[in-house]
């Protein structure tokens, strides 16, 4: 068996970056911290339970259920009074990553089930078997990377609506468009030459 040894990895806290992905990866990027999220979203909500489902040690679990209370992704409520024990329960601030969460397991049964996926999801609704997809909130159509532009606002006016262009998550070729042509050495010579004789005196 291969021993990781945890303690000299310095973990690098995203508190002070400014992006919404990096501030959700502060709360729920730890190891264990999105097992225990699905859990309690599959009914386990108490620690008994998540500690025997998970096989997670219970001073880890202890962690990372007091980060999740502390962030208000879980609530703790109690349901015995003598002595006193609690259950986590999923606050409405939880229960918004549900769709990450489903993002999640769709990406490992693509990339990461080489048997198939373990488990099928089932619309009640309508009582087939299907995959969340992304669509416009506003027309309503079904988009992907390519489909969207970003725009990424300015850090100094947080509740500004001027907005700039950011190219990182459009496809290669829209990124092209967007980058400044270069000078050629060529060019550049030429232009400097031009320069020179039209600066000459006439005699």
């Amino acid at each position: 068996m291969q021993l990781t040894i945890l303690n000299r990895v310095e973990r690098k806290s995203f508190e002070h970056m400014r992006c919404s992905v990096a501030q959700c990866l502060e709360i729920v990027g730890d190891w264990w911290t999105m097992l225990v999220v699905r859990d309690v979203f599959l009914g386990m909500k108490r620690f008994d339970e998540l500690q025997a489902h998970l096989g997670i040690a219970r001073n880890v679990l202890t962690q990372r259920l007091a980060k999740l209370v502390d962030a208000q992704v879980l609530e703790k409520q109690a349901y015995q009074t003598n002595p006193v024990r609690y259950e986590y329960v999923l606050t409405d601030k939880g229960r918004d990553l549900w769709p990450v969460l489903t993002t999640l397991r769709q990406w490992g049964d693509r990339h990461a089930a080489p048997h198939g996926p373990p488990v099928e999801v089932e619309h009640r609704a309508c009582g087939q078997r299907s995959e969340l997809v992304l669509i416009c909130s506003h027309c309503g159509e079904r988009v992907e990377q390519r489909d969207m532009r970003v725009h990424r606002k300015h850090a100094h006016a947080p509740t500004s609506t001027t907005t700039e262009p950011a190219t990182a998550l459009q496809p290669p070729e829209a990124q092209a468009a967007h980058q400044p042509r270069k000078k050629s050495a060529a060019a550049s010579a030429t232009r400097s030459k031009r320069t020179k004789h039209a600066a000459r005196p006439e005699h």
